[in-house]
């Protein structure tokens, strides 16, 4: 049998978002902007009063979906969006 599962992340704090580039992309107002800048804006994506996920929450999301625990689940778009998708 194959199961076909994704799963969809919202804003994750890696190095792919939590760089010089993606910080002045958010706010090109301030001369040097930071994570504690950028993060006002990504909370607005959410439902829950976070800025962004941790890249350990993507990872239990796929464990979990790779594991016997989950073996009647395929078709499914796991969303780890701290509430996104509700908005």
């Amino acid at each position: 049998m194959i199961r076909v599962n994704s799963v969809h992340p919202t804003h994750v704090r890696t190095p792919m978002l939590h760089n010089e580039g993606t910080f002045k992309m958010f706010r090109p107002d301030l001369e040097n902007p930071g994570p504690d800048d950028m993060a006002p804006i990504c909370q607005m994506f959410h439902t829950l009063p976070i800025p962004w996920v941790e890249a350990e929450d993507i990872s239990n999301a796929v464990l979990f979906l790779a594991s016997d625990e989950s073996r009647y689940i395929t078709g499914v778009t796991l969303p780890v969006d701290a509430g996104g998708c509700l908005k």
